[in-house]
């Protein structure tokens, strides 16, 4: 009699135990969001001792038989988390190109060595900026690599006179990379940041959009904006830099200060999938990144 009595009670404790766990589940987004988490929890973050971006790349070599690779394993085993960045020396592309073998045209890439369990298209918004550009790809490649990821980089260039529009540039970058893959993850990254953390995984919310740059206070205006709700990545590692040269620099660039802004706040919903106008002027594929070229038509200025 006693021992019913005692497993009534611990069979009372484990259903009470099962459902305190199922309801925090669905209050943290679902099974996968809550396991994400986990995949998300870095063991290094001490930023005092970063490692070199292409750090246990070399472990990657292409597989003997395509027929028998396995699927890539749920955390890459390469991650090392705090990054060193510097943009002291400007790359060139040839040698962005030699440190990355296993990039093909267009600036596509997937593991030699297993089937990814995961795709990602990069959408870079652009114009004039090739010294930004070369410190991203030099940093962007291998960061994406040793997570085990299949990705395309994407650079949404803007052409003619009319004030930069980001966000325009960005659904037009929407459009073209979705014609050649079912991406599973569609990231929208500004050229002048690099990411200080590989832990920062470059794939998507299940349910709702992921901001990935926690630590600085970038895009927020177009969140409000549309009033979504979000995922946001941890401080500790939606870390990023900023690239920021000299003021001669800049004076001899104008797109990085430019005297006039696209006024967001004013032209935001015309700026959407639903009434996308633009004209594509050409779509090429270069080494390291595949370039689109568009003029989206006049964009009045910031008043």
């Amino acid at each position: 009699m006693f021992l019913s009595r005692m497993e009534n009670h611990c069979f009372l404790l484990f259903v009470f135990v099962f459902q305190v766990i199922f309801i925090l589940i669905l209050y943290r987004g679902g099974p996968s969001h809550v396991f994400r988490g986990f995949l998300e929890s870095p063991q290094v973050v001490d930023y005092s001792k970063p490692h070199d971006v292409y750090t246990n790349l070399s472990l990657f070599t292409r597989a003997p038989n395509e027929d028998a690779m396995p699927y890539c394993s749920a955390q890459s085993p390469v991650l090392v988390g705090p990054l060193t960045i510097t943009f002291r020396v400007l790359p060139s592309e040839r040698m962005i190109m030699k440190r990355n073998p296993f990039v093909q045209s267009g600036g596509h890439y997937k593991p030699p060595h297993c089937f990814p369990r995961y795709k990602s298209a990069i959408l870079v918004p652009y114009r004039n900026q090739e010294k930004y550009l070369r410190h991203l790809l030099y940093y962007i490649h291998p960061f994406l690599q040793r997570q085990q990821l299949s990705y395309t980089v994407y650079l949404i260039q803007q052409v003619g006179t009319g004030s930069f529009n980001r966000a325009k540039l960005l659904n037009v970058g929407v459009r073209e990379a979705m014609k050649d893959e079912e991406w599973d993850c569609l990231v929208l990254h500004d050229i002048d940041l690099v990411p200080e953390n590989d832990y920062n995984l470059y794939i998507c919310d299940e349910y709702y959009p992921k901001h990935m740059a926690s630590a600085m206070d970038k895009f927020q205006y177009t969140i409000h904006l549309a009033g979504m709700k979000i995922v946001q990545t941890s401080p500790h590692l939606g870390r990023y830099r900023v690239m920021d040269y000299n003021e001669e620099t800049e004076s001899q660039e104008p797109w990085r200060r430019p005297p006039s802004q696209h006024n967001t706040r004013k032209t935001w919903k015309a700026d959407g999938m639903n009434t996308l106008q633009f004209r594509l002027l050409s779509r090429t594929k270069h080494p390291l990144y595949t370039k689109i070229t568009v003029d989206i038509g006049y964009v009045p200025p910031f008043s």
